[in-house]
């Protein structure tokens, strides 16, 4: 007998998940929040369970910036800040983790700077592997190497797994022509090109990752996975949030 799900049957076979370290607390503060982590845990575990290869990037503002926390200062170093800012992100991962085999959900927690004793070193062939096996992949760290933004990695990571699409995961929902937590008057987008991105500047990723989905292809989804249910609308092609791509939206 073939399952029903409340959103329909999903349009994507593998797809990556980036959440910002904000993802990981209430809005306006820091550290982590159990009830946000066990929100995204929820979420991600649905999504696995209907078949779909699931990877997830984190990041780790949340806790410490490595940009912000050298700006200005001649005692850490830039480079010294961002692998800071990349071990911050191996936190939200154990947590994120913890959260998903609490559900029942088989996961594996990857890192590109080696910690043997908490996370598998990230080899893409071993990565590849856990997918097909259902299991959640979470990559921590980054690229592992300092300058490089944890969204340059995602796009990295999704092309280097054949990912579908790459969500990028916000607290509203799609890409707008100003801030629209405080301009009201700001548009929201269903669609851009990557050239639209680049050109108007919109804030969707840095430029270096829009920059390598569009040589790849890679579409990217930007959508508010507060909502709960969201991540599951969109694996299931509801029209939510912006895409960025040279094509219209997937549809089911």
């Amino acid at each position: 007998m073939e399952t029903e799900y409340p959103y329909g049957p999903s349009v994507f076979r593998r797809v990556l998940l980036k959440l910002s370290g904000e993802s990981f607390c209430r809005p306006g503060e820091g550290g982590i929040s159990v009830d946000e982590v066990s929100r995204i845990a929820r979420q991600a575990s649905r999504v696995a369970s209907r078949g779909v290869e699931l990877a997830i990037v984190v990041g780790g503002g949340n806790i410490l910036r490595g940009a912000t926390l050298s700006r200005g200062s001649d005692v850490i170093k830039e480079a010294t800040a961002h692998y800071m800012g990349m071990t911050a992100t191996v936190i939200n991962g154990l947590a994120l983790q913890d959260a998903l085999e609490g559900l029942g959900c088989e996961t594996r927690l990857l890192t590109t700077i080696r910690m043997d004793e908490i996370a598998e070193p990230f080899i893409r062939r071993r990565a590849l592997s856990h997918l097909s096996r259902g299991r959640v992949v979470v990559l921590a760290t980054g690229t592992g190497s300092p300058f490089v933004t944890t969204d340059t990695a995602a796009a990295l990571r999704g092309k280097e797994l054949g990912v579908e699409v790459l969500m990028k995961a916000t607290r509203v929902d799609g890409v707008y022509s100003a801030d629209p937590e405080k301009n009201p008057h700001a548009v929201r987008y269903d669609n851009l090109t990557y050239e639209q991105v680049m050109r108007d500047d919109l804030k969707v990723m840095d430029m270096t990752a829009i920059g390598m989905c569009l040589d790849n292809n890679l579409p990217i989804l930007v959508f508010n996975f507060k909502k709960e249910g969201n991540i599951e609308r969109a694996i299931a092609g509801e029209p939510i949030g912006t895409w960025v791509n040279n094509a219209r939206r997937p549809q089911r």
